[in-house]
């Protein structure tokens, strides 16, 4: 490990709040090349000048006691650099402890859902014959590509009890992007299923959703970033 390891991972809150020199920032950006540990404490902590600018009366405390308004430009002492640091660790652990309680508390729900639904099943199968269940119809339209555009492919749909899921194929994508893709209803109304970036083939496949139910879509429609439309497929 590099015998400056420490020093340099202090400079880390300075380098994120814009408050080193030029000569700091050159040697944290050589460390940071070679240094797991450090690139991810970096990112772990990149949020915070955000978060700061965010609070309303934000201070940051000085030595002595001293209270001052945070300044993106001002260059932190290292007990300061240090105190920030210190903090942002404490609130991810805290933050972290949350998110595994309520994790463990979703799965207590799911496993206790899993095994009613098993008793359910033992008992049904005890007074009954069990049914299969129909799988879910499927709908292929092909798209027609605009005026000007080259598009072609198809889109899936898909039931769901939430609405539906659309996975499209297409190719002879162009422009710079994000494409957008755009359900629309027999009523007139248009959700957007899906966005993506432009891809050096210009192909895609992309999968989306829509609370629309499969029996109001009238259409699935490639639009480009301004909204123009490139190819619809109208569902019959």
């Amino acid at each position: 490990m590099n015998p400056d390891h420490d020093d340099l991972r202090r400079l880390l809150g300075g380098y994120l709040l814009g408050g080193l020199d030029d000569a700091d920032t050159d040697r944290l950006d050589a460390h940071l090349r070679d240094c797991d540990e450090c690139r991810d404490e970096l990112e772990r902590l990149a949020p915070v000048p955000e978060l700061l600018q965010r609070l309303p009366d934000a201070q940051r405390a000085f030595p002595g006691g001293a209270q001052a308004p945070i300044s993106m430009s001002a260059r932190p002492t290292a007990e300061n650099v240090e105190g920030l640091l210190r903090r942002m660790r404490a609130e991810r652990s805290r933050e972290n402890r949350i998110a595994r309680v309520r994790w463990l508390a979703a799965a207590a729900v799911v496993v206790v859902a899993a095994v009613i639904g098993i008793g359910v099943i033992r008992g049904n199968r005890e007074t009954t014959t069990p049914s299969v269940l129909p799988s879910p119809q499927l709908v292929t339209a092909q798209f027609e590509a605009a005026e000007g555009s080259g598009l072609a492919g198809e889109a899936v749909l898909t039931p769901k009890t939430w609405g539906v899921s659309v996975a499209l194929d297409v190719t002879k994508l162009r422009g710079e992007g994000p494409f957008l893709c755009q359900v629309r209803s027999m009523h007139g109304e248009v959700e957007q299923a899906a966005a993506w970036g432009p891809t050096p083939s210009g192909n895609a496949k992309v999968i989306g959703a829509s609370s629309f139910q499969i029996d109001d879509v009238q259409s699935v429609t490639v639009a480009d970033h301004d909204g123009h439309p490139l190819g619809t497929a109208n569902v019959d």
